[in-house]
């Protein structure tokens, strides 16, 4: 089997890479009958020499390959036809824009596997960047913070070297007494919490956090279940939750009248309630003056997260009484803080993560028969054809939905 790194070729860049050079040598190590050619590429976090270093190849003839292993989307012009491909598609919930990259999949009979899709027997996702998602979201949001009240100028996040780099640059700033609210406790909202940690920040229960008023600062995480309540009054649970998102309402508000920074690090379901709604913003005791949105649901949960913003330009201010955008430091603005590719912030540490983690899971797949069946559960198209699992997708590529 041979495994070739293709260099990605979507704009804005994406320095990432699925395996760093020590991942590939595990790969080398591990399955003595695996090859793995490198794509030469000007702008991937770890050089071509880096690659050639630890003993790989680096060529062009990516043609030569059984298995392409690619980050973001390949441009339609780029595909080459009948081989098998890894790469975030963003075609699973039918996005539009990728309606003709899906088309094109098919007409050249690739074989796609969506990293989004790769998931054990339960549904679980097995390689991802939400943890790094996590950290840098928290770092830019501090960093929004500081520059919305000129407490302090952090450097951008893909100036430093690594989360190492990031930490420290927090651990020098000096914050108010205020009060920060972190939702999730997944892969992101856990990484957003190994920030916080890293700062030394006082953890405080949802009680505490309510009632209490504190002289340093604080910040409290929360999941679904302490967000949402039944309608119908009967206590309610996590699990009960994402299994009839319907049956809920928001009980964030509370939450949002004392809270001053709030990171959203949350997954956000078809069906759920909102967190908070363009009219809580309206109301004079909804307290908070700074989002993080590291989740990004636009027109969602989140009514201040207008649209995506960049790293070029990770700010913007939302204006709850005119509910448009403003200058984020407007005395009146809650700043905003939503960049969607977070993770290209830190490619280095992002890259290694998520290798170790496709070399843990998805490569022994190729050797032993997909015994967990994460191949095939992961597999889009086949021949053509979408595979059963996906073909809901179906009417999308007709253009009907």
């Amino acid at each position: 089997m041979k495994f070739g790194l293709i260099r990605e070729r979507k704009n804005p860049p994406d320095r990432r890479v699925v395996l760093s050079p020590t991942a590939c040598q595990k790969v080398l190590s591990t399955y003595p009958k695996a090859e793995i050619l490198v794509e030469p590429s000007p702008i991937r976090t770890f050089t071509d020499a880096e690659y050639e270093a630890a003993g790989l190849e680096v060529a062009s003839h990516m043609e030569d390959c059984d298995v392409l292993l690619g980050v973001k989307e390949v441009p339609i012009e780029n595909l080459i036809p009948d081989k098998k491909y890894f790469f975030f598609s963003h075609t699973i919930k039918k996005q539009h824009y990728n309606r003709a990259l899906l088309r094109a999949i098919l007409e050249k009979k690739i074989e796609l596997y969506d990293h989004e899709v790769i998931t054990n027997t339960k549904g679980v996702r097995l390689v991802a960047f939400g943890r790094y998602a996590g950290i840098v979201g928290a770092y830019n949001g501090f960093r929004t913070y500081g520059l919305k009240y000129g407490l302090f100028d952090l450097p951008k996040a893909e100036t430093l070297p690594d989360q190492q780099g990031l930490i420290a640059a927090l651990q020098k700033i000096t914050l108010p007494p205020i009060k920060i609210l972190l939702t999730g406790r997944g892969r992101v909202g856990n990484g957003a919490r190994e920030m916080l940690d890293a700062m030394n920040l006082r953890r405080v229960n949802v009680g505490e956090y309510l009632e209490e008023t504190f002289d340093e600062p604080v910040y409290c995480q929360i999941d679904a279940s302490e967000y949402n309540k039944r309608k119908d009054g009967v206590r309610g649970n996590k699990a009960d939750f994402f299994a009839n998102p319907q049956e809920y309402k928001s009980n964030f508000f509370r939450f949002a009248q004392v809270t001053d920074f709030y990171i959203a690090g949350h997954f956000y379901g078809q069906g759920a309630p909102y967190l908070y709604t363009r009219e809580d913003a309206k109301r004079p005791d909804f307290n908070i003056s700074v989002v993080a949105d590291v989740s990004c649901d636009i027109d969602g949960p989140i009514a201040s997260t207008l649209r995506p913003s960049t790293i070029a330009e990770p700010n913007y201010g939302y204006d709850p009484m005119t509910e448009s955008e403003t200058d984020f430091k407007n005395p009146e603005a809650i700043a905003v803080m939503a960049v969607d590719n977070l993770p290209c912030e830190l490619p280095r540490d992002a890259s290694i993560g998520f290798g170790e983690a496709f070399v843990k899971y998805v490569i022994p797949a190729f050797y032993n028969g997909d015994a967990d069946g994460i191949l095939q559960r992961a597999r889009m198209t086949q021949n053509g054809k979408l595979t059963p699992k996906y073909a809901y997708l179906q009417d999308y590529i007709n253009g009907n939905s």
